[in-house]
C-alpha cells in the first residue's frame, strides 16, 4: 500500500514491479544480479480519483507514455530493496507533483523611468554603431 495523501493511496496490485539487471559499469555484481527495478502504472486503471488522473494524464513528462501508463527505472542503489523504495518514492513525488498548481503569472507594466532609461540606452548604442561605420579604413 503506498500513501499519497491522507485520502488517496494505492493498492499494491495497480503497481507492477519487475526486478531486472541494472546497466552500465559494476564488473561481475552488475551482469548477473537483478538490482535494478522496472515499476509501471496504469494510469486509467488506477483507483486514484479523477482529478489526479486527468492531471497525471496532462503532465509532460517523459515517464508517462502516450498510452497514460507510467514507467519509471531505478538503478541507482546496489539492492534491489532500495531500488524498489527509490521507484516508489519517484512514483509518489510525480503523483503529487501533479496536484500542485502554479501560482498564476500578475502582469506588471514597466514604470515610466525606466521606459525612458531603455530607450536612452538603444540610442546611444545606435550613436556607437554609427561611429563606428564613419571611421572605416
Amino acid at each position: 500500500m503506498l500513501t499519497i495523501s491522507n485520502q488517496v493511496q494505492l493498492a499494491d496490485w495497480e503497481i507492477e514491479l519487475t526486478a531486472i539487471r541494472a546497466q552500465g559499469a559494476g564488473g561481475q555484481n552488475v551482469n548477473k544480479v537483478f538490482s535494478a527495478i522496472h515499476l509501471r502504472f496504469d494510469i486509467s486503471r488506477s483507483t486514484l480519483p479523477a482529478f489526479y488522473k486527468e492531471r497525471l494524464l496532462k503532465m509532460r513528462d517523459h515517464r508517462i507514455t502516450k498510452e497514460g501508463i507510467i514507467i519509471i527505472k531505478a538503478q541507482q542503489f546496489r539492492t534491489q530493496e532500495k531500488n524498489r523504495e527509490d521507484a516508489l518514492d519517484r512514483l509518489k513525488q510525480l503523483i503529487q507533483s501533479a496536484t500542485e498548481t502554479q501560482k498564476a503569472r500578475k502582469e506588471t507594466k514597466p514604470t515610466r523611468s525606466s521606459q525612458h532609461k531603455r530607450m536612452d540606452k538603444k540610442s546611444q548604442r545606435g550613436q556607437t554603431k554609427s561611429m563606428r561605420k564613419k571611421v572605416d579604413y
